[in-house]
């Protein structure tokens, strides 16, 4: 069963797709943040069914406390109006430091900072969706 993941910024959208087993995550596209709601979750959904996704897995940045602050209480407002769209399963997952990862991942790999800044949001998606794929594995071979 495929899956989409999803690391909102505040400029950008970070897109990420599974395989059809549901076990490896791979950048799929940046949309921007910079628009209504309702456009980003338009453009969200056909991506989901551009690949045939049954869950769409949402970051949620909780501080490194666990504390819920603005940023994790728009992602909170973005899944519940995203459901109320849709009859896939909308799912947060905790995204702690997805972004800091991405970004050293892609230091080491020697990306270059401009080419860095354009990937980071994808990149910060397939993580969360990685993770999330890889705490719920047993889920997909049953």
């Amino acid at each position: 069963m495929k899956v989409i993941g999803l690391d909102l910024g505040t400029k950008r959208i970070g897109v990420a797709v599974s395989d059809e087993r549901g076990g490896i995550a791979r950048p799929l596209a940046t949309l921007s943040a910079d628009r209504p709601a309702g456009e980003i979750i338009a453009d969200v959904l056909n991506l989901a069914d551009q690949h045939n996704a049954r869950k769409i897995v949402i970051g949620m940045p909780t501080s490194l406390s666990g504390e819920a602050g603005p940023a994790a209480q728009k992602a909170a407002q973005f899944a519940r109006a995203l459901a109320a769209e849709t009859s896939l399963q909308v799912i947060t997952w905790d995204e702690r430091l997805t972004t800091a990862l991405a970004e050293k991942a892609m230091i080491s790999a020697n990306v270059r900072r401009r080419q860095r800044r354009q990937k980071i949001d994808k990149v910060a998606a397939t993580l969360i969706l990685q993770n999330y794929l890889d705490a719920h594995a047993n889920e997909q071979t049953n």
